[in-house]
């Protein structure tokens, strides 16, 4: 059972499913048992979301984060 949680919630962080929702499914007490014991972010993953961080931080616009039309 404690190895098909692992997995569960290992799949659900690699699917970039929220936090919140990734407690509810394995149905952990608190996110931050979920996070930070269950889970482990991919290299392939880190990379992905800090390139899409600067993707983001480098988007026109007027502060509000969308890209201005």
């Amino acid at each position: 059972m404690h190895d098909t949680r692992h997995t569960c919630d290992k799949l659900l962080a690699a699917l970039d499913v929220h936090p919140r929702a990734a407690m509810r499914i394995p149905r952990h007490s608190k996110t931050s048992l979920t996070m930070e014991i269950y889970t482990e972010a991919p290299t392939e993953q880190t990379r992905g979301s800090a390139q899409r961080l600067g993707n983001h931080l480098r988007q026109p616009g007027d502060g509000s984060g969308k890209a201005s039309t």
